[in-house]
């Protein structure tokens, strides 16, 4: 007799869910509110959330956690704008600026009263801070800056996500544990459809919290000034360069092109382990996802950790000596090429055809 073939998949040797997990349901979304603005990242994942909510044919709901005020509330309503069916309300004043600590706690008592299957969370400075403690202290699994979540045949979450540098795609499951945690990154989801009538139920819910307990303190609150410098993430027009470029001097053609078409201007990794341009302008796996309208990438070879940055945009313009480069695999238009040539020429071509008027409007 023949032995039993192995299962083909790690999700097909899914071990059968311990009992204490299987009243676990429902996916979450945590809206991250901070001093009175929702990050875009939140709605972008009650489109994602919504998806795996009816795959499951469960609940989606959303977690706003703040000071008592309007801003929670608001925040509350505007999800069911998204795609959430109920919210939980968490306001208590020791929530009323985000520290680890009291956040930390008052997502975990929340998640052991109301047992949500599946919690995600945008992959921010806020988002991965807290993300981390949480999956700590419920003893669970957390798969972060994901590019892609699906439901497996089985209803495990499936959250692929770079590896080994970014060389490779996983595909990482959460088997035995819940909830099933993961961050995604702005920009990486495309943000869904705003529907201004659309209403949910609020669960209100209030945490065992307690300053005294709390260690860390705000004593003042001081905005980064440099903190809005770059706006890749939201941009509808972005030009990029690489290597290709060959010297921080050549790079001056892409920022000249930015100007002219009203855009933003970024490049891939290499330029910034360089120094030729700060960190705040690399796009790709360990920088900025955007999914801008037009993305001209100039001199970028497109390696996946770059690809999974831009595969968004909806259309990319790839200039590149190489013909066999990786960018022409994903993009649109592709042109074989010297960008440090051909971008002077469209740069002047541009700047004879649009006017300051239509500049705004191709950036709008």
């Amino acid at each position: 007799m023949s032995a039993t073939p192995p299962p083909a998949t790690r999700a097909a040797a899914k071990k059968e869910l311990p009992e204490h997990f299987r009243d676990y349901k429902h996916v979450w979304v945590f809206v991250e509110l901070e001093r009175g603005e929702v990050h875009p990242v939140s709605w972008e994942l009650l489109g994602e959330g919504r998806k795996l909510a009816d795959k499951l044919g469960v609940e989606l709901a959303s977690v706003v956690l703040g000071g008592p005020g309007a801003a929670a509330s608001e925040a509350a309503a505007e999800s069911f704008r998204y795609g959430a069916d109920l919210c939980y309300l968490v306001e208590h004043p020791v929530l009323t600026d985000y520290r680890n600590e009291s956040y930390a706690r008052a997502m975990t008592q929340l998640v052991n009263t109301h047992k949500p299957e599946i919690l995600l969370l945008g992959a921010t400075t806020l988002g991965r801070d807290l993300a981390g403690s949480v999956a700590t202290t419920l003893l669970t699994g957390l798969t972060a800056d994901c590019t892609e979540l699906a439901v497996d045949a089985d209803g495990s979450l499936a959250a692929t996500r770079p590896t080994f540098g970014g060389s490779l795609l996983c595909t990482i499951y959460t088997l035995n544990y819940r909830p099933q945690m993961a961050t995604i990154r702005p920009r990486v989801m495309s943000m869904p459809e705003r529907k201004a009538d659309r209403v949910g139920r609020i669960v209100p819910f209030t945490p065992d919290l307690s300053e005294d307990e709390i260690i860390t303190k705000l004593l003042r609150f001081i905005p980064d000034r440099d903190s809005n410098k770059s706006n890749l993430a939201f941009a509808d027009v972005v030009v990029a360069g690489g290597m290709g470029l060959q010297s921080a001097e050549n790079f001056q053609l892409v920022r000249s092109l930015a100007s002219v078409l009203g855009a933003e201007f970024g490049c891939s990794r290499p330029l910034v382990q360089k120094g030729w341009v700060t960190s705040d302008r690399q796009i790709g796996q360990t920088g900025k996802t955007i999914r801008p309208k037009l993305y001209i990438a100039a001199g970028i070879s497109g390696a996946i950790q770059h690809r999974v940055g831009v595969e968004g945009s909806d259309c990319i313009v790839a200039i590149n000596t190489d013909r066999n480069a990786p960018i022409f695999d994903f993009a649109h238009v592709g042109i074989v090429t010297d960008a440090i040539r051909l971008l002077p020429a469209l740069t002047e071509a541009f700047r004879q055809r649009l006017s300051p008027h239509q500049r705004d409007r191709l950036a709008g």
